[in-house]
């Protein structure tokens, strides 16, 4: 049954005229669009159902027929429809499918099984003479191949029986249950590096080496035979590495061993950048500034905000998956930092979201853009949808945040996500920053279900892009889900329902279960008990899928009946999928069997350090004497004209500002409120007049010529921000997040010792 909704009149809905726009613009004369918004099910739905739950009839119209047969859309001359590819997350149709039982219409398929629910958009156009690839190109930014399908129709081929899809491709899987085994104790270097890049592990040579002589222990192949597993190593113990030692979960290039270099100086060694620089500056100033509760221990960094409450601040980005997906890769990237807040300590509630977007600048020809690269004025446009979705959908208002156009953002953009949540300085008694999981204590999963899409999240963010990047990489977040969890989390925890609580991250359940066996000791993971998206899924998949608007928590068998009834009356989805226990491993099953069993301490601390070189060589700076214009117009008008001088306003004006009426100083200023200003103000609680400023700095021309000066700008700016704002001094948290592209040198990557170089001057300048 397909249900098609479209606006009375054309004016009423203005979705279609950006692709109207582009279109026009390409054939040199005029186009229109006509939308409408598709359900496609599996069952029958009666007609006064489908207008009551897919209409607004006082704004639009549910056509009986075809809606391109109708008189009203008359004219046509191109039709599109855009649907999710089989296996993407399709919200609207998670939305749809709620909506239908909360009407009392049963929606059961054959043999009773859930029937199918679809959504699509459907575009018809009116543009005389408009050729197939201009239509395209229209089209080419609301359409990602990757998490996306498209059909183009023309009224001739309509004419002629052309016609769309009823259904599209449904999931429909049949992976192999039985784990992959690989002799890995018994491979070559030239084995070991060939494995890590057909599964795409982006593990070098010596991480393997070292999966290689832990798997060929004795000790090990010992623990392994006694749960039944062979010498070969399954592929769900590889993928589970994989993930963990992760750039992403791991931060190799912060931990990192440098021999480091400059003119004039001695050669000498740096054991962790962040060890020695960052977290020890921390450790320093922590003394002297007792509100500081919380820092590198947990999800986000936690500070008191006044007697009764803490406020915790999370940022992160998300440059790769939204190179792929602009829109999927920053929505995902928004609502996995608020996932961080919501796992910090006991758990806190969200206040605010922020960001700083990067893109090589929009007005770049496209025949500038090197192939296989998104035209930056696309990535722009999605990109930051996501982020107004991500927030607004979720009611998060995003309090302040910025805009940086420099050509070097041309092969990735850099998407920096940032969160800050309240929560009260005790849970029950208890610090809230504090949590402790215990052997006996059951392994939870609440929100979202497991799907391909997430796999290789983790590993994907230590790989180059290229044509080769996995789509499944991508994903589609739901903050409507999201929404609904955390509400049921904050909850659960003032009630004393659970003990542990972390995000699922860049590993799925292998990140966030593994994390917490740490508290207990080990960790057991039944992985036919998770709920997923569709039937079909191997069990390293299960394991390591991130997948989105999911939790994992650690609960005392006496809470759980009233965990699962609170979660249920709130419509979250919680199960038992396992048992935190002290066995000093991780041990995951399948159908009953053993596929997985690994140490603790291997698995957490087996990693073997990067050892990278960095050689400082200071770049030629060219100076020129400023010119002598006589009338300076035109540089002032190219000046106003530069994309990171000219007005963000109609981007910015998208976020919601007032959502939580929190927000005092919104991040506008001048007489019309409508200058950028330096940050935003927020008053957390109700009854108190604390404010919290959220400011930010980004200092990108400097980078490529001295590091130093780049960080200490990027800082500065911040301060200065929350100053002005009428932020205490005394009262500055700060957080940064580098991203740096790769530091090993090759031959596809020659500058990699600079690079390294640099983020070497950049942690010592903020230590100093």
């Amino acid at each position: 049954m397909r249900i098609e909704t479209c606006y009375i009149r054309p004016d009423l809905d203005g979705r279609g005229s950006a692709p109207s726009e582009r279109l026009a613009r390409a054939v040199g004369g005029t186009a229109s669009a006509r939308v409408a918004d598709v359900v496609i099910l599996g069952f029958s739905l009666p007609r006064e159902a489908a207008v009551e739950l897919f209409s607004d009839p006082v704004v639009q119209f549910v056509p009986e027929s075809p809606l391109p047969e109708h008189p009203s859309v008359s004219g046509w001359d191109w039709l599109v429809e855009i649907a999710y590819r089989p296996g993407v997350t399709d919200t609207l149709a998670l939305t749809a499918r709620e909506a239908i039982a909360i009407s009392g219409v049963s929606a059961a398929g054959e043999a009773g099984a859930p029937g199918l629910v679809q959504t699509a958009r459907l575009y018809l156009l009116r543009s005389p003479g408009a050729p197939l690839d201009a239509v395209k190109g229209a089209f080419s930014p609301l359409w990602n191949p990757l998490i996306q399908s498209a059909v183009f129709i023309s009224s001739a081929d309509w004419a002629r029986g052309a016609r769309l899809p009823d259904p599209y491709p449904a999931v429909s899987l049949s992976d192999d249950p039985e784990p992959e085994l690989f002799d890995l104790p018994a491979l070559s270097d030239s084995g070991l590096e060939e494995l890590s890049k057909e599964r795409l592990l982006a593990l070098s040579l010596p991480e393997m080496r070292a999966a290689r002589a832990y798997f060929a222990s004795a000790e090990a192949r010992a623990a392994r035979a006694a749960k039944g597993l062979p010498p070969e190593v399954t592929d769900v113990e590889l993928e589970m590495i994989a993930q963990t030692w992760s750039e992403h979960c791991k931060h190799k290039i912060f931990n990192a061993e440098i021999d480091y270099s400059e003119p004039g100086s001695a050669p000498r060694s740096i054991r962790s950048l962040f060890k020695t620089c960052i977290k020890a500056t921390t450790d320093e100033l922590a003394s002297s500034r007792p509100d500081l509760l919380s820092v590198f221990t947990d999800n986000a960094g936690v500070f008191k905000f006044d007697e009764a409450h803490a406020v915790c601040v999370k940022a992160e980005t998300h440059n790769s998956p939204s190179a792929l997906d602009p829109y999927g890769g920053a929505i995902t990237g928004i609502v996995g930092v608020n996932r961080d807040i919501l796992g910090t300590g006991m758990g806190a509630a969200l206040l605010f979201n922020t960001d700083v977007l990067c893109f090589a600048p929009p007005g770049i020809p496209d025949e500038e853009v090197p192939e296989g690269l998104k035209y930056p004025r696309e990535l722009l446009a999605g990109v930051h949808r996501g982020i107004v979705d991500g927030g607004n959908q979720s009611g998060i208002p995003v309090v302040a945040g910025g805009f940086v156009f420099e050509e070097g953002y041309m092969g990735k953009p850099l998407v920096f996500c940032g969160t800050g949540g309240l929560m009260p300085l005790e849970v029950r008694g208890e610090p809230s920053w504090e949590k402790s999981v215990d052997a006996g204590m059951l392994a939870v999963m609440v929100g979202g279900r497991i799907g391909k899409d997430g796999i290789h999240g983790a590993t994907f963010s230590s790989l180059a892009l290229d044509e080769s990047s996995p789509s499944s990489a991508v994903q589609v977040g739901d903050p409507i889900i999201q929404k609904r969890m955390s509400d049921f989390l904050l909850e659960a925890r003032d009630a004393g329902l659970y003990a542990g609580i972390t995000d699922n991250g860049a590993g799925g359940l292998s990140s966030s279960l593994c994390e917490m066996a740490e508290s207990s000791g080990g960790v057991r993971i039944d992985l036919s008990a998770c709920p997923l998206k569709y039937p079909g899924l191997s069990p390293w998949e299960i394991l390591v899928s991130e997948s989105q608007e999911r939790m994992s928590l650690a609960v005392r068998p006496e809470t759980l009946e009233a965990l699962l009834a609170l979660a249920a009356s709130r419509g979250v989805e919680a199960t038992v999928v396992g048992e935190f226990t002290s066995t000093g491993a991780v041990e995951a099953t399948f159908g009953g069997k053993t596929v997985c069993y690994v140490g603790m301490e291997f698995l957490h601390h087996g990693l073997p350090a990067m050892r990278l070189p960095a050689r400082w060589s200071p770049p030629p700076v060219a100076s020129a004497a400023l010119e002598d214009r006589g009338d300076w117009t035109a540089a002032l008008l190219a000046c106003l004209a530069d994309p990171d001088v000219a007005s963000k306003e109609y981007l910015v004006r998208q976020y919601d500002h007032e959502v939580k009426g929190m927000s005092i100083e919104k991040p506008f200023t001048g007489v019309e409120r409508d200058a950028p200003s330096d940050g935003g103000v927020i008053k957390p609680l109700y009854d108190s007049w604390r404010g919290l400023t959220v400011t930010h700095g980004i200092a990108p021309r400097l980078s490529s010529r001295d590091a130093r000066a780049m960080a200490l700008a990027a800082v500065d700016e911040a301060y200065r921000a929350h100053i002005a704002l009428g932020g205490d001094p005394a009262r500055a948290v700060a957080l940064d997040n580098f991203c740096w592209p790769d530091p090993v040198e090759s031959a596809s990557n020659p500058d990699g010792a600079y690079k390294m170089a640099q983020l070497v001057r950049a942690c010592e300048a903020l230590r100093e």
